[in-house]
Formats: structure tokens, sequence, C-alpha cells
């Protein structure tokens, strides 16, 4: 018996106590930062109304225990478009009107920077283009809005069209959460808009791949360093990812001789890439920046085309319509014996609306961080400097006087273009999300493969949500495919 409690005392020590140790410290480094916040300010214009909660930790268990409906909403109801509260450690000032998200994210821009927490930059990397404001993210994203535009991408078609068809077909007859094929899907994509043709195994793809995941997996758990827990993992992989893309670059630059043989993908540019003075980006900024990429376009795109299926399942109308356009797309390629043509994908329209309201209705990304550099006025109440400022897409999207009806799916709102602002599933302005052509694009191939070759229905719920960190329908929407050609058998 003394030998156990001794184990068990040993045990308690090497774990329990190093991690109370890390969550007194946090509250510690967070009450003294709450101190400096605390300098006297300009008393000439009142704080927003609303609660800061309580000490320290303000309202967070409050957002994450509730639906973010629900969360939001109650409070712009009590006290209007603009109001303060207390998250994640820090006094925060909540937007929920189509000017205020215009104020903060682009005609006053200045006054407010992205902002991310320190544990998050490190797992990314520090260089990567949405932590920065300012020339050096004015440069670098000219640099990927360009090869992310509408001509480059195009170019990307067959190759899309290829990774969609091979997922269905690896699909083909399991039961597969949708969220966890799509990921893998857009992980992909993010690879071939990033290398091209080029990135082949011998450079690490499958390493890069595993690694990536352990990354992504931690990206959203408790930062420590405690050896094997999730952020301990995730800096780990981050650290191997770093030497992988390492070699890539320094194998793309002797083998190739500069690259002069390839075709512009993202890393070809980032390592052409030059600035004023003749300076080009470190091995390690072309990293952060290629990271930072997949980051922010695999979670989000994957998340879109889950609720996308769920939304076609739940409509089995829609589902009909979009079956019917693009059928037609289909028969003209000769039963799909050649490849979507970018014309063809730009003639999509009613499956494009679908993909809108299905951004609108989901609001995956329910709001974005600012912080303001100064002491700001916004209708009469001061935001102070420091301040965390939350534009509310979420609730703009689900506003009555923008969408009546809002918590219906009506594809018919994207007849004619939403009203200015009320529609932002790729944010505004400066920091808006340059690879939304991208993501769109590859939707509307993949559902184009889904509805014209395959059966789908979804197994179990799908009312209710999760958060991974965005919004999916539970257990990553489980969805059972069969091929049209083996129908009766699949459904067997």
């Amino acid at each position: 018996m003394g030998s156990i409690l001794h184990t068990i005392l040993i045990i308690f020590c090497s774990f329990f106590v190093p991690l109370a140790f890390c969550l007194v410290s946090l509250l510690l480094i967070k009450m003294i930062e709450s101190c400096k916040r605390k300098e006297p300010l300009p008393e000439k214009l009142p704080l927003p109304p609303g609660s800061m909660g309580w000490p320290l930790i303000g309202e967070t268990f409050q957002l994450y225990s509730q639906h973010p409906n629900n969360f939001f909403a109650t409070r712009q109801q009590r006290h209007g478009e603009i109001c303060k509260t207390h998250l994640l450690g820090y006094p925060c000032a909540m937007l929920a009107s189509p000017e205020a998200a215009r104020f903060v994210l682009v005609t006053h821009s200045h006054l407010f920077k992205p902002t991310y927490p320190r544990s998050k930059e490190r797992l990314i990397g520090p260089s990567a283009l949405f932590f920065h404001h300012g020339s050096y993210h004015t440069n670098l994203r000219k640099l990927v809005r360009a090869s992310l535009s509408p001509f480059s991408v195009r170019r990307l078609i067959p190759a899309i069209d290829a990774a969609s068809s091979s997922t269905l077909h690896s699909w083909n007859g399991h039961i597969l959460p949708s969220f966890r094929a799509f990921k893998n899907l857009s992980f992909d994509i993010g690879i071939l808009t990033i290398f091209g043709e080029h990135f082949v195994e011998h450079l690490g793809k499958t390493e890069l791949r595993q690694n990536y995941f352990i990354l992504d997996k931690g990206y959203n758990s408790f930062p420590n360093c405690i050896p094997g827990t999730l952020y301990s993992k995730a800096m780990n992989a981050r650290k191997r990812i770093g030497g992988i893309l390492r070699e890539v670059v320094k194998e793309r630059r002797v083998v190739h001789g500069g690259m002069k043989n390839f075709q512009k993908d993202l890393l070809s540019c980032l390592m052409e890439w030059r600035d004023d003075k003749g300076e080009k980006l470190s091995d390690e900024q072309i990293s952060d920046n290629i990271i930072g990429v997949l980051f922010a376009a695999q979670d989000t795109t994957a998340s879109a085309l889950t609720w996308v299926v769920k939304y076609l399942h739940d409509h089995p109308k829609i589902l009909e319509a979009v079956k019917a356009e693009q059928m037609a797309v289909y028969e003209l390629n000769g039963g799909g014996s050649r490849p979507l043509e970018w014309a063809q994908s730009r003639s999509m329209s009613l499956t494009h609306r679908v993909i809108l309201e299905s951004l609108r209705m989901a609001s995956i990304i329910s709001f974005t961080f600012r912080e303001a550099v100064a002491d700001v006025e916004y209708k009469g109440y001061r935001i102070p400097k420091g301040w965390k400022v939350m534009p509310l897409f979420r609730n703009i999207h689900h506003n009555p006087e923008f969408f009546p009806d809002p918590h219906k799916f009506d594809i018919s709102r994207f007849d004619a273009s939403p009203k200015s602002n009320t529609f932002l599933p790729f944010g505004n302005g400066v920091h808006s999300c340059p690879g939304n052509e991208l993501a769109k694009l590859q939707m509307l191939i993949f559902i184009h493969h889904l509805v014209t070759k395959y059966r789908f229905e979804v197994v179990g719920s799908n009312s209710e949500v999760e958060y991974c960190p965005f919004p999916v329908p539970k257990h990553g929407l489980p969805v059972r495919l069969w091929s049209v050609a083996d129908e009766d058998g699949g459904r067997a």
C-alpha cells in the first residue's frame, strides 16, 4: 500500500504541480497586465455599455459554453450595436453593425492592428502575413493576393479536379466524417497552390502532412511546454516542419537554378520577392508564411464544404436544382470525359448561391480580433488603447434587417448582391482573406463531382454543432457515399 501511495504521489507531483504552477503564473501575468492597463485615460467619453464579467476570466466561460448566436445576440439585444466584455484575459469592445465593421476594417483600419495570442504566433511563425500591419503586410499581401488571383488559380483547375475525384473515390462505399475528408482535400490543394506540381515525395510531402496535422491538433490547446501535451507536441512538429521547408527551399534554389523553369506558384513568388531596399525574405520568413497560408486555407474551407453538404442534404429540392445545373456541364464535357474549364466554373450561378448562403448561415468566422493602437471614439463611446475590438460577422449575417427570416436557408437572398458590409464571410479591408477565389473554386469543383457521380446521406443527427475551433456539425458530419454506377449495392 505504501509503495502505491508513493507512486501516486510521484505522478501527482510530476504532472499536476507543474500544471498548477503554469496556471498560477498565467493568472499573475494577466493581473500584472491588467494593472498596467489601468493607467489613467481621458474621461471625456463613456466606455461602451455591458458587463466585464468575473475578475480575470471575464465572460470567457459564457462564450465557450454557449452557442455563439446566443452569446452575441443576447448582448446586442441588451446593449445595442456596441458593448463591452472581457474575454481571454482582455477587455473587449464588441461591434455588431455593418457600419462598425467598415469603421474597424476599412475606413479606420490604421487605428486597429491584428492581434493573436503569442502561443499561436509561435506555432505558425511570427513572420506570417496575418500577424502583421504596415508596409511588411502590405507588400507581402500583394504578392500572396497575386498568386491566388482568379488569373493564377485557374491553372489549378485540373489539379483540383483530380484531387476532388480522388477524395470521392476513396470515400465511395464508406461512412466518413465529412470535415476530416475535406481537411485532407484542402491540405492537398494548399500544397498544390504553394509548391505547384513540383513537391514530390522525396522532398517530404508525407512527413510534412503528418507534422502539420500534429501542429493543427495542438493549435487551440492549453499552451504549456510539459512533455506529452498537445501544445508541446505541436511545437516539436513545428520545428520539424521548419526543417522540411528549409530543405525544399534549398532544393529549389540549387537543383532548379533559381526557379527559372517553374510556374509562378506561391513558393517561387516568396523566394523571388524583394523589398524597396532589395532585401529578400529569409528562409524562416518563407516558412512562416507557407505555414500561415496552409493554416488559413485549410480549416475554413473544410468547414464551409461540410456545411454545404449538410444544407444540400437538408434541402432536397435545392440539391436537385444543383444537380440539374451540374449535369448540364457534365454532359457538355462528354459525360465527364473532359476536365472542367474555368468558364464553366464561372457559369455555375445557382451552385454559387448555395455556397454563399451556406457561408452566411454557418458564419464560420464568427468574429475577428483587432487591437486599438490609440484611444478611439465610435458613436459617442471611447474604446481605450489596448482594448480588443471584435466586429461580429455572425450577428451581421443573422440580422433580420439585412436578411429577413435569417435562420432559414434561402439561396434567393443572393439573386442580387447584398447591401454593402452586410456579408463578410472572408472579412473586409486590408486583412480580408486573399484566398477567397481559390476557396470558392475548390467548393464548386467538388460539388460538381459529388452531385454528378455520387449519392450521399448524412448518418445520425446533424442538428448539433461543435467547435474545432470553427463551427462544424457534430462528429464532423458523418456521411455515407456511394457512386451512381453501383447505387443499388451502395444502399445495401
